[in-house]
């Protein structure tokens, strides 16, 4: 339904699967083959140029199509025969020759190829964007102190740098895949029938090789009519990003809860707004990005379950994938720009970080002093008496630091002014400027590299 396009899959991928794009890409590859065959002595060089003149999705009545579709089982069969019938509108002899020596699962799996080509392209710039705004906020925040959460806890002080730079460095490694797994998706399909070319005889593979080249995809070494590893393989590296940001997405909708306050979406005009409650300001990107890392796991179980192909061409596997495979693609388009769009926008309360870190009353900084204490008196006493005054503080409402200074067994060892720093949570962020500085350098890296 269009009326969700704006909300979930707007961005550069879903006009790259609309009906004219699909219809088109097997039209590209009918002009193609037309070419090779003319090119290898196949079929008169006289029929290309006008095979290719009709060889646009413009000139296709796409509802009938899809109406034909229904009886013939996929799209070529019909998409064939009106090609067939507007190139003998103009000559007669060159429709002879309309989709020689292929069959329909070639024009439909070459079609989607060549889809997956620029789906990767325009991916590619988007995880660029994504890597250099990521970059920037990770530079800006690499000493913004916060709480470090786990099981849904305090656990440790961290930096919203850190936070970041994690997502920023399993994007590097996104971006790493897609350049590895291109050469060996955007690969051509042509096997004819039954995956021989016997129709061709022995010009099989010099039309074959010719129609690669025309195309600028990669030849195959077999026909793959019922081996879809490649587009397994494409469609895991979607998932796997709006994984990513799906994660990020979750983390950050946490932070903007009201007692968390420490992260807020872009501020616009009617953005994240209630029908009743004036005050609300919902996540509503976060929202977006969690909906669709919600719905692709379902389609990649289909896609998996697709695997498992009947011989030489298969029925159902096959077919599931048309739209599945499209639909994940462009929602995994529509994360990666609306994950855009919010780390460009995103409002960071440093303020309340620092805040929300003391509000355990420096308990989120107990393990510092434990270990400062066990040089002296060991870890397992240090320990136990930490904890004993963490409890304290909890049933008191004391600071920690207060009952530290005031206990012997400590201050025996550590001063006032240590402990504070013990306490300080800017002063136990451990390896933090080293793992930020070691994820920008490869950022900066893989950029160069990318130019």
């Amino acid at each position: 339904m269009t009326l969700f396009t704006p909300m979930l899959r707007a961005s550069s991928l879903t006009e790259i699967f609309s009906d004219e794009k699909t219809l088109q890409g097997m039209l590209d590859f009918e002009a193609a083959l037309a070419q090779a065959c003319a090119q290898c002595g196949v079929i008169p060089e006289s029929a290309v140029k006008v095979i290719s003149g009709q060889c646009q999705a413009t000139k296709l009545n796409s509802e009938a199509l899809a109406q034909a579709a229904a009886g013939a089982g996929n799209l070529a069969i019909p998409l064939v025969k009106q090609l067939t019938a507007n190139v003998k509108q103009h000559d007669e002899q060159a429709a002879r020759y309309v989709h020689w020596g292929a069959t329909s699962q070639d024009v439909i799996d070459t079609g989607l190829v060549l889809q997956l080509r620029a789906a990767f392209d325009a991916s590619e710039l988007l995880i660029g964007q994504l890597i250099d705004v990521l970059s920037a906020q990770v530079q800006q925040h690499q000493h913004s102190v916060m709480p470090g959460r786990t099981w849904m806890q305090h656990a440790l002080p961290i930096t919203f740098g850190l936070k970041l730079a994690g997502t920023l460095d399993a994007l590097l490694r996104w971006q790493q895949r897609l350049s590895e797994i291109k050469p060996r998706v955007l690969v051509l399909q042509f096997g004819g029938a039954a995956g021989t070319l016997a129709s061709l005889k022995d010009q099989g593979m010099p039309v074959a090789q010719a129609l690669a080249s025309a195309l600028a995809l990669n030849p195959s070494d077999t026909p793959w009519h019922s081996q879809r590893d490649r587009l397994l393989e494409a469609s895991t590296w979607f998932a796997g990003v709006s994984s990513t940001l799906g994660k990020f997405a979750n983390d950050f909708s946490l932070l903007m809860q009201t007692e968390v306050a420490e992260v807020g979406e872009p501020i616009a005009e009617g953005r994240g707004g209630s029908s009743t409650m004036p005050h609300k300001r919902n996540p509503v990107s976060c929202a977006a990005i969690l909906t669709a890392t919600m719905r692709i796991p379902g389609m990649m179980a289909t896609l998996y379950a697709s695997q498992n192909q009947q011989h030489e061409r298969a029925l159902g596997g096959w077919q599931a994938e048309w739209e599945t495979l499209p639909q994940l693609i462009m929602l995994t388009g529509g994360v990666m720009q609306t994950s855009l769009d919010l780390m460009q926008g995103m409002q960071v309360n440093t303020a309340k970080m620092r805040a929300n870190l003391d509000i355990t009353h420096g308990l989120i900084m107990a393990e510092s002093v434990t270990l400062a204490l066990a040089k002296s008196i060991g870890k397992q006493a240090a320990h136990h008496l930490v904890e004993q005054l963490c409890h304290r503080a909890l049933d008191e409402n004391q600071p920690l630091a207060t009952l530290l200074a005031q206990h012997p067994d400590v201050s025996a060892h550590l001063s006032t002014i240590q402990i504070e720093h013990l306490l300080d949570p800017q002063h136990a962020i451990g390896s933090n400027d080293h793992f930020i500085s070691q994820v920008l350098a490869r950022a900066a890296q893989q950029t160069r590299r990318g130019k």
